[in-house]
């Protein structure tokens, strides 16, 4: 597959996941990936725990409460430092928004799918009760859970807005 066929199949799979497995040689490409990420001042604040333990992998399920987790094979947790790296500034969001989009690009690539999760871990201290269980230092924050596996079905592809309403030339509305 091509980097842009990857790139236009990409998509966010909330379904369930078949039983095939996902190898540790799968999993350290897509770690790969995340490491290669750019990252503000080239401070690489993004650190990942891949998990492949189905013991593990069912106490996130049952944190998360998500569909899509209940059936996933492996999960990629990023996690995040917050530590300022520019002045006062900290890049740590951005940081781990580049490393998640590169492993999503390489989990489609090598047929697999997920989904960034990240808003269900803000709510109700779920992803500090996954970070004890994980053991990640009180000074790291469980930003990003990507469940992983292969769809069982099609899942519906998100409709994009067309290029016109979301690309510019030169100024805003510029063709």
């Amino acid at each position: 597959m091509d980097f842009f066929e990857t790139i236009s199949k990409r998509s966010c799979y909330r379904g369930e996941f078949s039983d095939v497995p996902v190898s540790r040689d799968v999993l350290t490409k897509v770690l790969e990936a995340g490491i290669l990420a750019p990252s503000a001042c080239n401070k690489q604040s993004p650190s990942f725990i891949a998990i492949d333990d189905p013991s593990i992998l069912a106490k996130i399920a049952d944190v998360l409460q998500a569909p899509v987790c209940s059936t996933a094979k492996a999960m990629i947790v990023c996690v995040s430092d917050s530590s300022p790296v520019y002045g006062e500034i900290s890049f740590y969001k951005e940081d781990c928004a580049a490393a998640v989009e590169n492993m999503l690009l390489a989990l489609t690539a090598l047929g697999y799918s997920s989904v960034w999760l990240d808003g269900v871990l803000r709510r109700e201290g779920k992803a500090e009760k996954i970070a004890e269980f994980l053991g990640v230092p009180a000074d790291k924050r469980v930003q990003i859970v990507l469940p992983i596996g292969v769809p069982a079905t099609d899942g519906p592809k998100a409709q994009r807005l067309p290029f016109e309403r979301r690309a510019f030339f030169n100024a805003w509305g510029g063709r």
